[in-house]
């Protein structure tokens, strides 16, 4: 935890005592405090991480996974899925066969991370092939496995998947590579394929347009492509 979050969660205890318990405390000292830790660098903001996987790293880690009789759970399959998706690990391990759309392929995500609200911010999302794989392919792959035991499409720990991750990236000596760092590349990839910030918000859930485009690292080379299908 970052002593900018410390110095923000001392000032809500003080703001909730003055205004609901009556006590007599103030709250400018803290915003004080935080002025003067931002003068002497104590207090910044966060270093804004852009690591991606490069095609080659993806491509052993698939690899490396689909190869292991031993794994249970089908993690190549999962990280082909989160770079389709653009998905949280968490949420991929959640979503369920009731909740997917044949018809239209629209999968619906339930109470989707969202630091405004908790519970009920559930989003329906498209599933197809804009990253370069096909999200719609993999749920049908995960279909022959399916056991009606179990309703999730993905019926594994999240945990236990980002432990398999992290091991994985150790084995092939992948230096410096998050799970979560599939979902930003599944991200960038929807914005290299040409769409807007409205549209890739639709996939990515992403309620503030600027977090979104944080998420946004682009390859340069990629703009040649997204001139000839606008030209076309």
């Amino acid at each position: 935890m970052t002593l900018g979050t410390d110095i923000g969660f001392i000032k809500l205890i003080l703001s909730h005592a003055a205004a609901v318990h009556g006590l007599p405390v103030k709250v400018e000292p803290v915003d004080l405090a935080r002025i003067a830790l931002k003068r002497l660098g104590l207090v910044g903001k966060g270093q804004q991480r852009d690591r991606r996987p490069t095609q080659d790293e993806l491509d052993k880690l698939i690899s490396h996974f689909d190869a292991n009789p031993r794994q249970t759970a089908p993690i190549g399959q999962i990280i082909r899925f989160a770079v389709a998706t653009a998905m949280r690990q968490e949420e991929i391990c959640k979503v369920r066969w009731s909740d997917l759309e044949p018809r239209t392929r629209m999968l619906l995500i339930r109470d989707r991370k969202d630091p405004r609200n908790k519970n009920g911010n559930n989003q329906r999302i498209p599933l197809f092939a804009a990253t370069g794989y096909d999200a719609w392919a993999i749920v049908e792959e995960q279909r022959a496995k399916r056991s009606n035991d179990d309703d999730r499409i993905f019926p594994f720990n999240h945990k236990s998947v980002g432990t398999a991750f992290r091991r994985g990236c150790g084995d092939l000596d992948i230096q410096d590579l998050h799970f979560h760092d599939l979902r930003h590349e599944g991200t960038s990839r929807l914005f290299e394929a040409g769409f807007t910030i409205e549209q890739v918000a639709l996939v990515t859930g992403h309620k503030d347009w600027k977090m979104l485009r944080r998420y946004t690292h682009l390859k340069p080379e990629t703009l040649h492509a997204i001139y000839a299908g606008k030209a076309a």
